[in-house]
This record gives structure tokens, sequence and C-alpha cells, in this order.
């Protein structure tokens, strides 16, 4: 290959890198389901302790995870059909 060759091809695939990686498709953000047993209201203090503790852990809510709370109000019959909703509901 002579020298007017190899740099046409260097200075293509430099010109073309910048508009592959443009075309890469955003990392996915992991989608957390946190299923407690309680009421919203009783469940509060233990999905604000896991916030803080992921906060501490250098997570960020909604951009390096997303947190989704389901209650079973106090019926423990409803936590299979809690978890199954939130697994169908996950984006894929």
């Amino acid at each position: 290959m002579d020298r007017r060759a190899f740099i046409g091809t260097v200075a293509g695939g430099l010109v073309a890198a910048p508009l592959t990686a443009g075309a890469q498709q955003r990392p996915k953000i992991p989608e957390i389901g946190f299923l407690t047993g309680t009421t919203p209201a009783g469940g509060a203090v233990l999905v604000e302790a896991f916030r803080q503790g992921m906060r501490e852990l250098g997570y960020v809510e909604g951009k390096t995870f997303v947190l989704e709370a389901r209650y079973a109000e106090g019926k423990s019959e409803r936590v299979p059909e809690l978890a199954r909703s939130w697994w169908a509901g996950r984006s894929t």
C-alpha cells in the first residue's frame, strides 16, 4: 500500500468513527423492584433507607438506577402477584 492510500484509509476511519459512536444506544438503567408487605406509609422508612444506602454507594436514582416500590398493604397473599406484575411491567 502506498503512502496516499494509507493516509486515505486512516483519515476515512477517523471520520467514520464519530458517526458510529453516535449511533450507539444508551445503556439501560437498571430497574429495582422494592416489594414490601406493609402499606406505603409503613414502608416509607424502608424505601428511604434503601435510597439513602444507594446514594452512599454513589448511585443516583433516575440516572444510574430506577426504583419502583410496591406494597402488599399487610396482605401477604398479594406478594406473589405484586412481584409478577412488576416483572411483567419491566421495560425490556
